[in-house]
């Protein structure tokens, strides 16, 4: 995975579009921090501020907020700005920078079959925004403006990832060059797409118009507790084999939720609650729930209460990852042909 001939490093962020969930936890941040602490890859994560305003307008008071939230939350999860070098885009240049030539190199018959353009701009694409249809290609700056070899990214933005190798590969049989590595997703674990608490079919999601359908990495334990206690389940035991929640979505939800925090496997979570209520597993789901979150929501208050040291945090960020994107983006403009005065 990922091109053999450059350093491993990975890359990845989340759009501060406010509301941190468990899926944004159990599906992404977690694997931050694992990937941070193997000791095997140099870890760039993101606050991708660039993107959040690509569907809408943004009030900036919101956008600020939500992009220390985020970092907050990124930070009392576990990723140390220390070992990992933590951004928000916007502070480094370099990526909108890369994203432009990329524009001209991505062909608009790519970006018009990405499902998240088809998704998001509906019946009313000549209403969507320029950025929203360039997306891809902003987010392939993204990645390799750091010559990312790995990518952590849930099945939902495999796609753009995908796109993100062919820029790679046409820029470079373009110019003759194998400057661009092609990158390679990481796609791994037992919940790396957690679903609605309310309808196991459905992703969850910070937009659901129902509070009750996710779990917000700001929840208290109450909160916590309740939203478990409610979740759509079934009257039917827990089965004692995976193939007993084939046609059962939120049963296999909580199921793969418990294993996700347990760090372990559904079937051994099947295993020890076999046969179980779900009244009697909810109890046992809300207590994990609640050790393993309650922690990480009163980090994210405790530094939610002193954004001065969140803009420290990301500011140093921003100046170690400028140490990487300076000279890419330079070697970039060279093999390009574009002239400027070298110092």
């Amino acid at each position: 995975m990922g091109d053999p001939g450059f350093k491993q490093r990975a890359f990845s962020g989340i759009q501060p579009s406010g509301g941190l969930t468990l899926g944004n936890y159990l599906g992404a941040i977690r694997r931050f921090v694992k990937m941070q602490n193997a000791g095997i890859y140099e870890t760039v994560y993101c606050m991708v501020d660039l993107h959040a305003i690509t569907a809408r307008l943004v009030p900036p008071r919101e956008l600020i907020h939500n992009t220390r939230e985020l970092c907050a939350g990124f930070l009392a999860s576990g990723v140390d700005p220390e070992k990992s070098i933590v951004i928000n885009q916007s502070q480094v240049p370099e990526h909108a920078q890369l994203a432009w030539i990329f524009n001209c190199v991505a062909r608009m018959g790519w970006m018009g079959r990405m499902t998240q353009w088809k998704d998001k701009s509906g019946k009313n694409a000549e209403g969507s925004s320029l950025g929203l249809f360039a997306y891809p290609a902003l987010m392939a700056a993204d990645i390799l403006i750091y010559h990312a070899t790995h990518v952590p990214v849930g099945e939902d933005q495999k796609q753009h990832l995908e796109l993100t190798r062919d820029i790679a590969t046409k820029f470079n049989h373009d110019y003759g060059v194998a400057f661009f590595p092609i990158p390679g997703p990481v796609i791994e674990g037992i919940a790396t797409r957690v679903m609605s608490l309310q309808d196991g079919t459905r992703k969850m999601s910070k937009s659901d118009p129902s509070d009750k359908s996710r779990i917000n990495m700001t929840d208290d334990a109450d909160a916590i507790a309740g939203k478990i206690r409610k979740a759509k389940t079934d009257p039917d035991p827990l089965p004692d084999n995976l193939d007993g929640l084939a046609d059962r979505p939120e049963a296999r939800n909580l199921v793969n939720i418990y294993a996700a925090l347990a760090e372990t496997s559904p079937q051994a979570v099947l295993d020890a609650h076999a046969g179980a209520l779900f009244g009697r597993f909810k109890g046992a789901l809300s207590e994990l729930a609640v050790a393993t979150l309650t922690p990480i929501s009163n980090e994210i208050s405790r530094l939610m209460a002193d954004p001065a040291e969140i803009d420290r945090i990301l500011g140093r960020g921003a100046d170690r990852a400028r140490e990487i994107t300076a000279p890419i983006l330079e070697q970039t403009y060279d093999i390009v042909g574009m002239v400027r005065q070298h110092l």
